[in-house]
């Protein structure tokens, strides 16, 4: 996994080279859940980080981007609440379609995949002591998640971002023989610059 990282991140840099490519700095807010669990509701967070697009012609181009994320649930019974927040470094990989619909405005359409890495993060319960997410002692998930991105968004003046962005995770975080299997899900506004 380190390895891949690493490459991940070489690749990015190698493709700085190229004239083609803009860099952006990102920051926004999340809203996440994990599916198929009952009694829980979207837990906001944040994200930030950095952003690639490196443009094949006017109107395609590849975007991906390294960014910390906040993601997990809350539950809620009576007057308790518990809070589940893992911290992952999202990876996407997108194909996006921009167009104009002003002089200075471009409409920007994306999907593709997601690879994301779990950081850190705990669950914290009312009344009780906090856990890790991802410590074999605490809730012992899986640290790899990997799932579909898809997103709109504006470029104004080829410099302001304004994104809305989803995810679906494809892959259960625990060892789930039988029964459902939950799956992380984030949506995300978020605002950025590019330089």
């Amino acid at each position: 996994m380190k390895k891949f990282l690493m490459t991940a991140v070489l690749g990015m840099f190698a493709l700085a080279g190229f004239s083609q490519v803009k860099w952006d700095a990102k920051f926004g807010m999340n809203f996440s859940n994990m599916t198929k669990f009952e009694n829980t509701k979207a837990l906001p967070g944040f994200q930030l980080g950095v952003g690639m697009d490196y443009g094949f012609s006017e109107n395609w181009s590849l975007q991906s981007g390294l960014m910390i994320s906040s993601k997990g649930w809350k539950e809620k019974e009576g007057d308790i609440k518990n809070t589940y927040r893992p911290i992952y470094l999202d990876i996407p990989i997108l194909a996006a379609y921009k167009f104009n619909i002003s002089d200075n405005t471009k409409f920007v359409i994306n999907a593709g995949p997601y690879l994301a890495f779990g950081l850190g993060g705990k669950a914290k319960y009312e009344g009780g002591e906090d856990e890790k997410m991802f410590d074999k002692e605490g809730w012992d998930m899986g640290r790899f998640d990997l799932g579909i991105q898809y997103g709109i968004g504006l470029e104004l003046s080829d410099r302001y971002l304004i994104n809305l962005t989803g995810q679906n995770g494809f892959i259960c975080p625990w060892d789930v023989e039988e029964g459902d299997k939950p799956k992380n899900m984030t949506f995300s506004i978020g605002v950025g610059y590019r330089f």
